[in-house]
C-alpha cells in the first residue's frame, strides 16, 4: 500500500490538540484520534499515567479501552496517537520509537519547545524507525 506523503488535518482538530498541549505545559498530554476513510475526525484525550509525565507518556489503560470502544461506536478506526513534548522538539524520542506499538497509526507530536510557537509534526513509526508525514491544514 502506498503511503500518502501528506495528510490533511482539520483545523478545528489541530487547534484542539494544540490547546490541550498549551494548558498542560509541565506534563505530556496524550490521547487518540479517531477517523473514517483515512480522515482524522475526533480527539479522545486520555490521562497520562506515566511515572514521569514531564518527559514520558503512558495512556491510562482503562481510558484507552473506553476511547477505542467510543471510536467503534462512532464507526471510526484508530487514526493517530498524539502526545506532547513540553520541553523537547516535535520529534520522536528513543522511548517513543521503542514503545510505538501501532505501525498503522499516525504519531502526532506537539512541541511547546519554541517560545510562543506551537509545532505539531506527524510520523509513521515501525520497527523503531520514524518516517515524517507532512501535515496540512484543512477547513472541513
Amino acid at each position: 500500500m502506498h503511503e500518502p506523503q501528506e495528510i490533511p488535518i482539520p483545523r478545528k482538530l489541530a487547534q484542539q490538540l494544540l490547546h490541550l498541549a498549551q494548558i498542560s505545559p509541565d506534563a505530556e498530554i496524550c490521547g487518540l484520534v479517531g477517523g473514517k476513510d483515512g480522515n482524522p475526525l475526533t480527539c479522545y484525550p486520555i490521562m497520562n499515567v506515566a511515572e514521569h509525565p514531564e518527559r514520558r507518556f503512558l495512556l491510562d489503560p482503562k481510558q484507552q479501552i473506553a476511547a477505542m470502544a467510543a471510536m467503534r461506536d462512532q464507526g471510526e478506526e484508530l487514526f493517530a496517537i498524539y502526545h506532547s513534548h513540553p520541553a523537547a522538539p516535535a520529534f520522536p524520542s528513543g522511548t517513543d520509537l521503542a514503545q510505538a506499538a501501532y505501525p498503522e497509526a499516525l504519531y502526532l507530536i506537539i512541541s511547546l519547545n519554541i517560545q510562543g510557537i506551537l509545532e505539531m509534526r506527524g510520523f509513521r513509526i515501525a520497527a523503531r524507525k520514524a518516517t515524517e508525514i507532512i501535515l496540512t491544514m484543512s477547513e472541513n
